[in-house]
């Protein structure tokens, strides 16, 4: 049985001891009061004591008048001593966790007591010889002392003892960090019988520590002694216990110590230190985001949430982890109500169920439908009225997309079409569009169906600002009349204020589709890991940082901006995935094999953040910025996406040659996508004058 299953056993034994009807004392107690028939017999030793030491410790050459002085004055120095130590709660303190503050109040009440000593005696009785008073009081302190503070000393020396007993099941621990969160992490190793880790030795950079103990603990050098000391000591658990340390330095610390295959720990922030939460508790394994080495995207949120109070927000593709993650953000900040949209119910479920158990007044409605059903998304814009729509319904998996490049025009292009026209009819105030870098120069169809979005944002955004709203065509894949709103716009009666906004970022770390959980799942299963090729970039940002500027951007938007995040160096996924790998506790290509796939249909070397000739304005936030928008015909690209609707939605074999055409940055992959341009072409003007003279009828 190992000793927690012991320390568990033990205190189910106290408590239901505690219980039984007739257990007159707790333990405490009882020790309590052993403690002060102690102290009585420890407080007069000590001034009889300094009576034997001046006279040469014979009794017989003790003056009577001092003897009976001590001996008359000895019952109320007693009692006083008493008052005093339960004063100073010396009887009921935590003494296998005794520490300064104990030591302090030891000292002190003996402080008190002698003082009552030298003036009691002296005034009422007898003065006595100074050394009676000096070697009292010291004997007093050291006898008081002791006896309390044994009992924490024979703690840890029989903590000391199980783990040497458990060894096989203890951790070899070293600690990066001779600082404060360093020295809490070292006491609770040592002190508590409920860690499975040793400290072996201590790592820090200040070289003035080095070759000197912390709790008997050596420092034994900076971060480039970290190999050779792990393999001195037979360390493998390395814990991270700098809160203080920048992104940068935590990256190349955590990359070297990557290289001994120990198992990492860090604190998450210098937060935990500030507010006195560092404990081993706050320990957590490292994790890829702490290798970014870059500081975190930090949004004006309160700005943000203060806007969003008292307003109804629609998500829509809510069951997603950036769909899901706005909620979660909104939901905590009083919104008037909060409107999750998804087609996929069982993600939908999950995190309506987290919100209601998470935050029972909010007033939340979960609804399902498809953005490329008009008349549902029409019904829920007309029904619920959202000030402000995150739009996050989109399909992102590009190797999918290619092998279904319509399914990716029908739901990103054509679904955010309908979802910004319901918008615009019904009064909404703010629209912002979850934009990818891969709609930059794309390569495959997701990305151009997203660019596509982009487009669609810009010409609403234009359209509203020209007062040429009622010209937006209305995407219907059936026979349906236009809402009669639109003839209200036509005659000028309703007004759309609508602002649109796209945002646009990278790979976000965790979220579905994203390399790290498939890597996970390849790790637990084995291996082996698969990289597409050994030189591929990616961008990376948390799902937090995302959603920050999501919700920035809506809060700052004035509409047809394109917001783009600085995310700092981009990452090479073969670094990625072998990191993971050896925060697995694995050696790449040796525990587990990393495997070359090739670059799958649509898939780039690198990801860009920006199209040169957008160019970048500079917001409050330094890592948050505006790209000027490109400009393109918009009545031309009105009329193309009505055609480009029409051939999804017939599945038309000719699609990505028809989106080369609506988005020139787009070239896809492979060489069959520009061989039939001039028949797409002319097919595409052909089914364009028919949509014009439809219109005009």
């Amino acid at each position: 049985m190992n000793r927690t299953k012991k320390n568990d056993l033990g205190r189910k034994y106290a408590e239901s001891e505690t219980k039984k009807e007739g257990f007159p004392f707790r333990h405490w107690k009882v020790i309590a009061f052993y403690l002060v028939l102690y102290d009585i017999v420890a407080v007069n030793f000590s001034y009889f004591f300094g009576l034997l030491i001046r006279f040469d410790l014979r009794y017989s050459s003790i003056p009577k008048e001092y003897l009976n002085a001590f001996i008359k004055f000895a019952p109320f120095y007693t009692a006083f001593v008493i008052i005093i130590f339960y004063v100073f709660r010396l009887y009921n303190s935590l003494w296998r966790f005794a520490s300064f503050s104990e030591l302090n109040r030891v000292f002190f009440a003996t402080i008190i007591t002698t003082v009552f000593q030298v003036i009691g005696i002296t005034v009422c009785l007898e003065r006595m010889p100074l050394s009676y008073y000096i070697v009292g009081c010291g004997t007093q302190f050291a006898l008081t002392l002791i006896v309390r503070f044994a009992y924490r000393y024979i703690t840890l020396e029989r903590t000391k003892m199980e783990h040497l007993q458990d060894a096989k099941n203890v951790h070899r621990a070293m600690i990066i960090g001779a600082g404060a969160a360093g020295q809490v992490i070292l006491k609770e190793l040592k002190s508590s019988d409920l860690v499975d880790a040793k400290a072996c030795c201590i790592i820090d950079d200040n070289q003035n520590k080095w070759g000197r103990y912390m709790l008997g603990i050596p420092v034994v050098g900076g971060r480039d002694s970290i190999l050779e000391a792990v393999e001195k000591y037979e360390i493998d658990q390395i814990l991270f216990a700098i809160p203080t340390a920048s992104p940068e330095e935590k990256r190349d610390i955590l990359n070297i110590c990557q290289e001994t295959n120990c198992e990492l720990k860090s604190l998450p922030g210098v937060y935990q230190l500030a507010n006195g939460q560092v404990s081993l508790s706050k320990l957590k394994p490292v994790a890829v985001e702490d290798l970014l080495g870059r500081e975190p995207i930090k949004a004006n949120l309160d700005e943000v949430f203060q806007y969003i109070q008292g307003k109804k927000v629609l998500v829509t593709g809510a069951g997603g982890s950036i769909g899901s993650e706005i909620s979660r953000q909104v939901a905590g900040h009083h919104p008037e109500q909060l409107i999750l949209f998804d087609v996929y119910e069982n993600s939908l479920y999950d995190l309506e169920q987290w919100l209601k158990r998470t935050y029972p007044d909010l007033n939340m409605i979960a609804l399902t439908g498809s953005v490329r059903d008009s008349r549902r998304i029409c019904q829920v814009f007309a029904q619920y009225k959202p000030d402000i729509v995150y739009h996050a319904a989109a399909h992102k998996h590009v190797p999918l997309m290619e092998t279904s490049p319509n399914e990716a025009i029908k739901n990103n292009a054509v679904g955010t079409y309908k979802t910004a026209y319901a918008a615009m009819i019904n009064g909404c105030q703010r629209f912002v569009l979850i934009s990818t870098d891969k709609a930059v120069n794309p390569t495959n169809i997701m990305g151009a169906s997203k660019r596509i979005c982009e487009m669609i944002i810009q010409s609403f955004d234009r359209m509203i600002k020209e007062g040429k709203a009622h010209e937006m065509p209305m995407l219907y894949t059936h026979s349906e009349e236009e809402n009669g709103i639109m003839h209200q716009i036509r005659q000028k009666k309703f007004i759309p204020r609508t602002e649109y906004v796209a945002v646009r970022f990278g790979n976000v770390l965790g979220s579905n589709g994203s390399v790290i959980p498939l890597f996970k799942r390849q790790i637990e299963e084995g291996g082996p890991v698969t990289v597409t090729h050994p030189d591929i970039i990616r961008y990376f940002m948390t799902i937090p940082e995302a959603v920050s500027l999501v919700l920035s951007a809506g809060t700052n938007a004035e509409g047809g901006e394109i917001f783009v995040l600085d995310m700092g160096s981009p990452v090479k996924i073969d670094t990625l995935a072998r990191n993971l790998i050896r925060l697995s506790g694995h050696e790449p290509d040796v525990d587990i094999k990393i495997e070359y796939t090739g670059l799958r249909p649509g898939e780039k070397l690198f990801e860009e953040k920006l199209m040169a000739e957008e160019g970048l304005k500079k917001t409050k936030n330094k890592l948050i910025h505006i790209g000027c928008p490109i400009p393109f015909n918009t009545e031309q690209f009105l009329q193309q996406l009505t055609v480009l609707m029409k051939a999804a939605y017939d599945n038309d074999q000719n699609i990505r040659e028809m989106v080369e055409l609506i988005v020139p940055t787009y070239h896809p992959a492979g060489k069959n996508g520009s061989e039939n341009k001039g028949k797409v072409y002319e097919l595409q003007r052909k089914m364009m004058e028919q949509a014009a003279v439809a219109k005009e009828v």
